[in-house]
């Protein structure tokens, strides 16, 4: 696989990391502000687009923003869990780490955070 072609365009504030260029894709929308796109005919990740952002990769007072993956609850259990794997592994794991909330013993919320590298190869 070649090297993640990465845009951001300052104007709308949007990064676009694009894995493999030209191939047909369909979005899953994992939060508001973040879309996965994925082949698919091979269930591998197109490309990722983050919208705002400079919000989502600005740290808090006590350390990275983590976002509750909240578009997960409109797929089927199948593609829920096809999407987790594809975000758990390369290249989509490059930019995303995937972890979990635990409100109590018997409730398990995914969440998602951006990887600390990311911001730094926007400002390269």
């Amino acid at each position: 696989m070649e090297k993640p072609k990465i845009k951001y365009d300052e104007m709308s504030d949007t990064l676009t990391v694009i894995f493999e260029l030209g191939k047909p894709s369909v979005g899953i929308e994992l939060t508001n502000n973040i879309l996965l796109r994925i082949n698919p005919q091979t269930g591998q990740a197109v490309s990722l687009n983050f919208f705002d952002f400079s919000i989502l990769s600005q740290a808090s007072d006590i350390g990275s923003r983590s976002f509750p993956l909240t578009g997960l609850t409109s797929l089927s259990k199948e593609l829920q869990e096809n999407t987790l794997q594809i975000l758990q592994s390369k290249p989509a794991s490059d930019f995303l780490q995937v972890s979990a909330y635990t409100p109590s013993l018997h409730e398990t919320i995914p969440i998602i955070l951006l990887q600390p590298a990311i911001s730094k190869m926007v400002a390269a």
